[in-house]
């Protein structure tokens, strides 16, 4: 088992040039979902609810949707797979897995793991792409009527697509898609335990998560003080190189056009009056290789606070009250994850609830695991994943009405 584990650290490491000591976490946080729904499958009760009439019983089912189209991201190859299939298998589906064009062997390598494991053949299946063929594959999963549910993670806009599809058969639908997640310092905060947090947050996977921090938002109070140990923080802890190198903490993104992207965003701020504190540009190491880059004087009208980068760079933006803060978070259309760091309890009652996402990290940079409900509100997506809630959107409910007793 152990010499499996390694073996599909090092194929995540290859596929994605993800730290290889990230790919090894990666696989035990695959591995705890297939534990958690192998154990939720021995949970999933029905109902016996009293009835209105005498000779009747009402009973309530929770059968298995059918087959279960799964779409996955390129940036977990492994994780996205499992939290979806553990879940799926759990319920009683079988399922059909589309992995990301740039990561297809993770898939495949599960595949041959479930195998080994056991699983029926025609349970697991895989069907890799091309990128040419990827919105061809992606709308017959969605229309097939064979098809019964259908759950993605990945781009809002690419989300949107699937819906439409899959909205002519009216299959179950979830969709984890895009984020835009603020990270808010109030001047009550540790700012030491809030820069520790900003690193973990933003430059997890080189910024490449839909949860990693988007938008810094630091009161004036600490400004300054939050930016210098910040940008420190970022100069000595990370390390950018080959993923392979047990040094390496930052490896490349994950294509040209992913790095074509943090650049517009920060010329586009540095045109508009933002600073850059560290970094900036990309790396000596080749094309792909980006600085982790922090930006100081950012306004709300600039590109990197407006969309979401997906990359090594972290934009702080300075703000005056609470309420300032909270209406800039919230400003975005989508809602998946916010974070903030205060030492308030009144202050963390109030923001917490007023945050518009699905997953709130008080005082904490990093909140996924298998035990909390992963989703989003607004255009984040639909649904939810791991925990107890997860296993609910593979199953559907029966009412049975026994008669004439």
């Amino acid at each position: 088992m152990m010499e499996n584990k390694e073996e599909l650290a090092r194929i995540i490491t290859a596929e994605n040039g993800k730290p290889l000591k990230e790919a090894q976490g990666e696989i035990v946080y695959s591995a705890s979902f297939l534990e958690w729904f192998a154990e939720e499958a021995r949970r999933i009760y029905g109902d016996v609810i009293p009835a209105s009439a005498k000779d009747r019983r009402v009973l309530v089912l929770k059968q298995p949707v059918g087959v279960a189209a799964i779409i996955t991201p390129w940036n977990f190859p492994s994780a996205m797979i499992t939290r979806k299939v553990g879940a799926a298998l759990a319920a009683g589906c079988t399922v059909v897995v589309k992995p990301a064009e740039d990561t297809p062997l993770s898939a495949l390598a599960l595949g041959e793991l479930a195998n080994q494991a056991g699983i029926p053949a025609g349970v697991y299946n895989v069907v890799p792409c091309s990128r040419q063929q990827t919105a061809a594959v992606g709308e017959v999963l969605c229309t097939d009527p064979l098809v019964s549910k259908i759950s993605f993670t990945g781009s809002t806009a690419t989300g949107k697509i699937l819906l439409k599809h899959a909205a002519g058969t009216v299959k179950r639908v979830s969709m984890e898609l895009g984020g835009h997640a603020p990270f808010i310092v109030f001047d009550s905060a540790n700012v030491d335990r809030a820069v520790a947090g900003a690193l973990a947050s933003k430059f997890r996977n080189s910024g490449q998560t839909c949860v990693c921090t988007n938008r810094f938002l630091v009161q004036k109070g600490i400004h300054d003080e939050f930016v210098e140990k910040f940008a420190k923080a970022i100069e000595k802890e990370l390390h950018v190189g080959n993923g392979f190198d047990a040094k390496t903490t930052q490896g490349p993104l994950i294509n040209e056009k992913a790095v074509e992207k943090v650049e517009k965003h920060i010329k586009d701020a540095v045109s508009q009056g933002a600073s850059i504190v560290t970094g900036g540009k990309r790396h000596s190491l080749g094309k792909n290789f980006f600085e982790p880059t922090l930006l100081t004087n950012v306004t709300t009208k600039m590109l990197c606070t407006q969309e979401e980068t997906f990359g090594p760079l972290a934009p702080v933006i300075r703000f005056d009250t609470e309420a300032e803060a909270v209406a800039i978070a919230n400003a975005a259309n989508v809602g998946l994850a916010g974070y903030f760091y205060s030492q308030d309890p009144a202050q963390i009652w109030r923001v917490a609830e007023q945050m518009e996402v699905g997953m709130v990290g008080v005082n904490e940079g990093i909140i996924s695991s298998v035990e909390c409900p992963f989703g989003g509100v607004k255009e984040s997506g639909l649904g939810r994943e791991g925990s107890k809630y997860g296993i609910d959107e593979y199953l559907e409910i029966k009412y049975v009405c026994l008669g004439g007793l």
